[in-house]
């Protein structure tokens, strides 16, 4: 069996793995480039292998650093089925269609403007080709060993993290490689624990958080007091929020701390039409989350929902206390970018970041301090206060991360993935340290012989 590592290595982004066993070959996630520019000029160059030479695709979760260059995949030749729980492919109907239609829409806003340096600008990829790729699509529920490929079985656990978020183990001749997936948090207040590691020979672990603890900070009091004294200077709270999980997650403490009566009565916008039907998932989903049916009520109920364009508009250029949430997660698209456009400048208003901020994206420049950010062409200055809220990220920090790899037995080898360099770095000399486990930090197109 043989591994290569085709994305989120020395990077967290851009997930792609190749199995290839017995003549097949399985890719595990197809995920976008994101953060820096030299990063992101990946997904406009051919993928690294022949897209026809594919036999499947079985993705880890939807996110679309794992699942968003499905649609270059299909486009380019592949024709095989893509393996996913039911509850990640109901999350990529919503993502994927979503991402064409924000590139479609960036290159539409680009000629119009004529703010790109190509004439025409071209969306990455079309609404056609993401509905193509969706059509591929096949269930493979958790706890359910499939044969994947002649010889190779696969089968799926719970990762917490996201609705549908699972580990994978691949089993031949008796040996097993373990993706670990994006690994959630134990104690999420939304979603469920990820469930223990199965024995493995070869672990695939990733490190987002490799080199760091979340903070102990209570998340609820700390936004409950940037609510408050924005809301007190009369402007805005602006949440960048990944559409799927942290938006929601921002529901719910919104909508638990109006039951408390910790915030004052102001409006609450979810201004992203993804957001807004990935918020509904959740009800048809319930083993998946921590959530009684009257909270999930409660979470799908608390903000007015913002659709179109029009009310998108309507909620940038209001002048009253309000919340507002709204995609990317990093500002790296979007309608939130409207909004920072329009609330940067204020000095009333507040900027929320929660969660990861990847190098290079607009979130991680904020979160640095920088007084003035590029975006549609323009320079816009940073006036608004800019508060990042500490424990709120989906992901398992570095010691919830070795915790999960205790629950198993010692491997041949563990390769540290999908993290930031520091970070994957740290996390290796951990899990060498604390466990005494060989681990390595492999490099991006690097290929390893299993059986060797």
């Amino acid at each position: 069996m043989k591994l290569s590592f085709l994305g989120a290595a020395g990077t967290v982004t851009g997930s792609k793995y190749l199995v290839e066993y017995r003549g097949r070959k399985l890719l595990v996630d197809c995920g976008l480039f994101q953060g820096w520019k030299a990063l992101r000029e990946l997904n406009w160059e051919p993928l690294p292998f022949q897209a026809r030479d594919i036999d499947a695709v079985l993705l880890t979760h939807a996110h679309l650093d794992h699942s968003g260059a499905l649609p270059l995949l299909v486009r380019q030749g592949f024709t095989g089925p893509v393996l996913a729980t039911p509850a990640t492919a109901d999350v990529c109907r919503l993502l994927l269609p979503d991402s064409a239609h924000i590139q479609e829409e960036d290159a539409a806003f680009a000629n119009r403007h004529h703010t790109s340096r190509h004439h025409p600008a071209e969306p990455l990829y079309t609404m056609d080709d993401a509905q193509r790729a969706l059509n591929h699509f096949e269930p493979l529920p958790l706890h359910t060993r499939t044969e994947v490929l002649p010889g190779l079985t696969a089968e799926l656990r719970r990762a917490g993290h996201i609705l549908g978020a699972s580990s994978l183990a691949l089993e031949a001749d008796g040996r097993t490689l373990l993706f670990s997936g994006d690994l959630g948090r134990p104690d999420d207040p939304l979603m469920r624990a990820p469930e223990s590691a199965p024995r493995a020979d070869w672990i695939v672990i990733e490190s987002t958080y490799g080199d760091r603890l979340h903070s102990q900070e209570d998340p609820m009091a700390a936004l409950a007091e940037v609510i408050t004294r924005t809301a007190a200077r009369g402007g805005t709270v602006l949440v960048p929020a990944f559409a799927v999980g942290r938006a929601q997650l921002l529901l719910l403490m919104v909508h638990r701390l109006r039951q408390q009566g910790a915030i004052p009565e102001l409006p609450v916008f979810l201004d992203s039409p993804m957001a807004i039907d990935m918020t509904a998932l959740y009800q048809r989903y319930p083993q998946e989350h921590r959530l009684s049916a009257q909270e999930c009520v409660g979470m799908c109920t608390v903000a007015r929902m913002a659709r179109t364009p029009q009310e998108s508009r309507a909620l940038s250029s209001a002048r009253y206390p309000s919340v507002v949430v709204s995609a990317s997660g990093m500002a790296t698209g979007g309608r939130v970018l409207h909004h920072l456009a329009a609330r940067l400048p204020d000095h009333r208003s507040t900027v929320v970041l929660v969660g990861f901020q990847a190098g290079g994206t607009r979130g991680a420049r904020l979160q640095a301090g920088e007084r003035s950010l590029r975006m549609f062409g323009q320079d816009v200055p940073v006036k608004a206060e800019v508060v990042s809220l500490g424990g709120l990220s989906a992901h398992a920090d570095a010691a919830q991360l070795l915790q999960w790899l205790r629950t198993t037995s010692q491997p041949r080898r563990v390769f540290v993935t999908h993290g930031e360099p520091a970070a994957a770095d740290a996390l290796r000399q951990r899990i060498e340290r604390e466990l005494g486990w060989p681990a390595t930090v492999p490099l991006m197109g690097r290929t390893v012989e299993l059986d060797a």
